[in-house]
Order: structure tokens, then C-alpha cells, then sequence
């Protein structure tokens, strides 16, 4: 005896698809057109009918691919080799433009400086150079990473952290009315002239060896 609890099986829809205006198809982009208007039952919900015409669309662009693409097996699968797009998407963004060689650059590849220079081993050694640099986003140009306007010397850090020991060399000075640059310059004025008392007791005591 069949259960009154199942459900009856969905109708199945035609594979074929007719429309009074054909479709056209990207197939490179899995794209099908529809010029058709879009045709609403009053009688059903929009969302009815918005998926039949889905339907159709998809069901569309399927013949179309399973009639006109080549189909190969293999041990993946069976494949099916799209054409290219014939459609050209629009961009978010311009195509970046190449970015013109700098007068370094010119200069380099005029005199074979460099990467440009036709011995053995120019280029390698062109590319350890470039380790040494790092970009920097503000100036838009490589720096060097450390030393003469290296990277780590920047004027733009407003902010730096001073050690606990400058922080009491600075409290130190500030109870004297002074500053820690203040100080340290005390301090190296004091040292040259201890080592300029060194250097005269030295020279006395030179003399004294050399007269007797």
C-alpha cells in the first residue's frame, strides 16, 4: 500500500528552450544574453517567475556549451575547453601605465651601469646592491636602509621612546636647571679637558725622563 506522505516527483522540465528572439552567448565568460522581455505572471509570485527565466537562461547556455565546445576525457575528468571572450569587461581602475626610467636610469643603461652593464656577474651584483635599499612610500624612491639618509633616519618620527637610564640623566639635569643635551655637552667639554691634563702630564713627564 503507497504511503499518503510522499511527495509527488517535480515535473520535468523541456531541455529545449524557445524564445521569439534567440539568445546570444560569451561562452569565454559562461555569459548568455537574454533580449527578451521579462515576461511576470500576475497570478504567481515574482519570484517564480524571476527563477523561470533564470532557469531557462542557465539551461540555455548549457546547450550551447554541450553542442559547440570540444569535450575531451582524461584522468581528471571529462573536460570541455571554453573559446575565448568575445566581450570586453569594463575596469574598476585604468591599466597601469609603465613608469619611466628615471635619469639615473638612462644614465645606466647609456654608460652599461649596473644591470645594464654587459660583464659577467654586473647584474648579481646590481642585486645584492638593491638589498641594501628599501623603498620609501613617501619620497617614492629607494633609500638606503641605514647610514647617510638611510631609512632608519628619519625626521618624521616625532615621537621617540628615551630609555629609563636618559630618562634619569634627564631628571638629574632638569633638578640642576639643565637638560640632558645640556648635560652631555658639559660632559664632553669635561673629558676633553681631562684628556688635555693627561696629555700635558705626559709631556712633562717625557721631558723629565728625557733630561735625566
Amino acid at each position: 500500500m503507497a504511503s499518503t506522505d510522499s511527495k509527488p516527483k517535480p515535473e520535468r522540465l523541456p531541455v529545449t528552450v524557445s524564445k521569439p528572439t534567440p539568445y546570444t552567448f560569451d561562452l569565454g565568460h559562461l555569459l548568455a544574453n537574454d533580449p527578451n522581455p521579462l515576461e511576470i505572471s500576475r497570478s504567481e509570485p515574482l519570484d517564480v517567475s524571476l527563477k523561470a527565466t533564470a532557469r531557462d537562461g542557465t539551461q540555455s547556455l548549457l546547450n550551447q556549451l554541450l553542442t559547440t565546445c570540444p569535450i575531451t576525457s582524461s584522468q581528471q575528468g571529462v573536460l570541455l575547453t571554453l573559446p575565448s571572450p568575445s566581450t570586453v569587461l569594463p575596469r574598476f581602475k585604468p591599466l597601469p601605465t609603465p613608469k619611466p626610467p628615471t635619469k639615473w636610469e638612462l644614465f645606466a643603461r647609456k654608460k652599461g651601469i649596473g644591470k645594464y652593464s654587459s660583464r659577467p656577474g654586473a647584474a648579481l651584483a646590481d642585486k645584492e646592491r638593491r638589498k641594501k635599499l628599501v623603498y620609501d612610500e613617501e619620497k617614492g624612491e629607494w633609500v638606503p636602509r641605514w647610514g647617510y639618509k638611510g631609512k632608519n633616519k628619519s625626521d618624521d618620527e616625532w615621537l621617540v621612546e628615551v630609555n629609563e637610564k636618559d630618562w634619569k640623566k634627564e631628571e638629574e639635569a632638569a633638578a640642576k636647571g639643565s637638560s640632558i643635551r645640556g648635560l652631555s655637552r658639559a660632559e664632553r667639554k669635561d673629558r676633553i679637558r681631562r684628556n688635555e691634563r693627561k696629555m700635558r702630564a705626559n709631556e712633562r713627564k717625557n721631558r723629565k725622563s728625557g733630561g735625566g
